[in-house]
């Protein structure tokens, strides 16, 4: 009987991968909802500098790459992967919910304007989260898959191959989908007391997924095949490097023989093939040294790349994008060149007769994501050409408003006099100042705006969403936030009103003048003076399509060639200590953002994607130089040759012991010849 069939099939596949499926596509639309959105929740809600948010950011995603290690182990070594993938959604999904609690203002929010008063608690119970997060999401990415594929029998083969077909469509399925999502949800304004962008329930929507996912899969428990643990090859690797290293510190003076490779000093304790192995899997470890530089550059699309997004123009015709909608195009553009590589460009290279190897496939890999960093640095600096400039440490703003109805001759120390025109703003970067004014560009794409009036009386002002109050004779209102989008304005003085509408875009800053000429009724809208203080996001965020499209072209040629080269060159049993190593470099890339970013402290945003972009093209350099001079292997093949030596081992032990019993008996019958010789005699 098969032990694996504890449910039934259903179309050739067993019962239980359907819920494998339906969780792994709830987890991974958990994970990356919860991700799109985090470095904008760490700015805008945690208040946190441009710097800052990146750094944390990249810790997350580091630690996230470092529990698969931990996750296999324990898996493999001690609960078994349905125990460990259990109890680590339950750490998982503790940690979503934590992050749903933290991004709630109201909490906090004692004096009820909309922002916490007590960051310490926000800060203290996103980074538990974060880490429960990391945590659980790292644990378990290792046992799923594997769990899945334990389902099938041996005669399964090609339901198995489909199942990991299915199970990586869900993977991409969940990431588009939840990258779609949330920062829809991020977009919309709640809160009991005040209304603010909802974190809350960016974050809340991903925690029910993962509470949905894990009692998914408890459901199935009843079909599932469950492996006892049978140990981690990972530990074995490790004991026998680490004995080879300190066998061979034991005999490293001159008497000692030199032996071919120093993992040979491990042969005292270890099988030969064992080592062999290792050693094939050493070599592949030693050309993973410089790939931790192109997950550098790849996880920032998540933090620099959607912080820049911030400030540009997200309408699409009738469409708006958010920001942190941007990275749709990433999972997008992985379904549509994955197909296209393989049954177009690779083929069509190798008919031009070019030998296009894995490694010379990864190198391409890596110089596309260098080229584009430098497209973002071009999109930069045409961000940057449209940013206000705000006086320096020597300097102050003087804003100059004439509320008369006749022009006004200005005479200002060390600057040349000049006419202001009624109803006109002169802006001045003077030695002085006189009133305080915004000191930066609005945040997550809003506009800020206030009402100047320049009446004998005072005006109510209003808005759907906010209410400027009364603002007395010649005097003007406190900066309020706008949305993008048409808004209008009531304006009111006694019985007399005003409707003015006008259509905002992207993190803009305007002052809107009353004019003392100015005269109620259905043709005020012309009245209004409208003053430009910061100019709108005029950068269109489709600018970011060639990066995006640069940095996934390269993820396909490196990531995904990457996985089969490695494989192809490790031994059959030893493909999880690759896999470890992989996800060990995307961890090391997202702690060299962290030194960078600590270090570097460019000024220009664009001189640092152009950093970055030149240590990846010479990081490539000295990988194809690598890649040059390594010699591919069969893996196979050197395991039988040792499977063949260990066999001829074996005839040659059973001839000698054949060859001495015989010996034996001749020995015995000559001893009873000579005995019976005697006794004759």
């Amino acid at each position: 009987e098969d032990p694996k069939k504890r449910g039934k099939d259903v179309c050739g596949y067993p019962l239980s991968i359907f819920f494998i499926v339906v969780n792994e596509f709830c987890e991974r639309f958990s994970y990356y909802g919860m991700r799109a959105v985090l470095v904008l929740y760490f700015k805008y809600f945690l208040q946190w500098d441009e710097d800052l948010a990146t750094s944390i950011y990249h810790t997350f995603v580091a630690l996230c790459y470092l529990t698969p290690i931990l996750g296999a182990i324990v898996a493999d070594s001690w609960l078994g992967k349905f125990k460990t993938i259990v109890y680590l959604s339950i750490v998982y999904t503790i940690g979503q919910v934590a992050m749903a609690v933290s991004a709630v203002h109201d909490i906090t929010d004692s004096n009820r304007d909309g922002t916490p008063d007590n960051m310490t608690f926000h800060v203290a119970l996103s980074m538990v989260g974060l880490f429960l997060i990391a945590l659980g999401t790292g644990g378990i990415k290792p046992c799923v898959a594997a769990f899945g594929g334990d389902q099938f029998s041996e005669h399964q083969d090609k339901q198995r191959r489909t199942f990991f077909s299915v199970f990586y469509l869900c993977i991409n399925g969940g990431s588009l989908l939840s990258t779609i999502i949330t920062p829809i949800l991020r977009g919309q304004e709640c809160g009991i007391y005040s209304q603010q962008k909802c974190y809350s329930l960016a974050f809340g929507v991903p925690a029910a997924l993962m509470v949905v996912a894990l009692v998914v899969f408890i459901v199935g428990s009843g079909m599932y095949y469950k492996a006892e643990p049978e140990g981690n090859i990972m530990l074995d690797v490790c004991k026998c490097i680490g004995f080879a290293i300190n066998n061979r510190y034991r005999h490293r003076s001159n008497q000692y023989p030199r032996r071919q490779h120093w993992m040979d000093w491990a042969e005292e304790k270890y099988d030969k093939l064992l080592i062999a192995q290792i050693k094939m899997v050493l070599k592949v470890l030693f050309l993973y040294i410089p790939l931790p530089m192109f997950w550098t550059l790849f996880d920032q699309k998540g933090s620099r790349w959607t912080l820049q997004a911030t400030t540009m123009n997200g309408y699409f015709g009738k469409l708006v994008i958010q920001p942190d909608q941007m990275q749709i195009f990433n999972p997008i553009l992985i379904l549509t060149l994955v197909p296209i590589m393989d049954s177009v460009i690779y083929p069509l290279i190798k008919k031009c007769g070019f030998n296009f190897t894995p490694l010379k496939r990864m190198t391409v890999g890596m110089f596309l994501a260098a080229m584009a960093f430098v497209c973002a640095a071009l999109v930069q600096v045409e961000i940057d050409k449209t940013l206000p400039v705000f006086p320096s440490a020597s300097q102050s703003q003087l804003k100059l408003l004439n509320m008369g109805s006749s022009a006004v001759t200005v005479n200002l120390p060390g600057n040349e006099s000049l006419t202001l025109n009624a109803a006109q703003v002169c802006l001045c970067n003077v030695i002085f100042s006189q009133t305080q004014d915004l000191t930066c560009k609005p945040g997550q794409g809003n506009n800020e705006i206030r009402f100047v009036n320049g009446m004998n009386m005072p005006v109510n002002v209003t808005t759907s969403a906010v209410d400027l109050g009364l603002i007395e004779p010649f005097y003007y209102s406190t900066y309020s936030t706008i949305k993008n989008g048409e808004t209008k304005f009531s304006l009111l003085s006694g019985s007399q009103s005003c409707e003015y509408i006008k259509d905002f875009g992207f993190g803009g800053s305007y002052t809107f003048f009353i004019p003392s000429t100015f005269v109620f009724g259905p043709d005020c809208q012309d009245s209004i003076t409208v003053v430009e203080d910061i100019e709108p996001n005029s950068v269109h965020m489709a600018l970011q399509i060639p990066q995006y499209f640069f940095i996934t072209a390269g993820e396909v040629m490196f990531s995904v060639t990457g996985l089969e080269f490695s494989y192809s060159q490790a031994p059959s049993n030893m493909k999880a200590v690759l896999q470890a190593g992989w996800l060990f470099t995307v961890a090391i890339g997202n702690f060299i953002v962290l030194i960078v970013a600590e270090i570097a402290k460019l000024p220009n945003k664009w001189a640092e994607y152009v950093l970055f972009a030149s240590l990846l093209v010479l990081v490539c350099i000295i990988f194809s130089t690598m890649a040059y001079f390594y010699t591919y292997i069969d893996p196979s093949e050197i395991e039988d040759q040792f499977s063949k030596k260990v066999d001829e081992d074996e005839d040659d032990k059973d001839k000698r012991e054949k060859a001495e019993i015989k010996m034996v008996r001749r020995d015995s019958a000559e001893s009873y010849d000579d005995s019976y010789k005697q006794s004759n005699m």
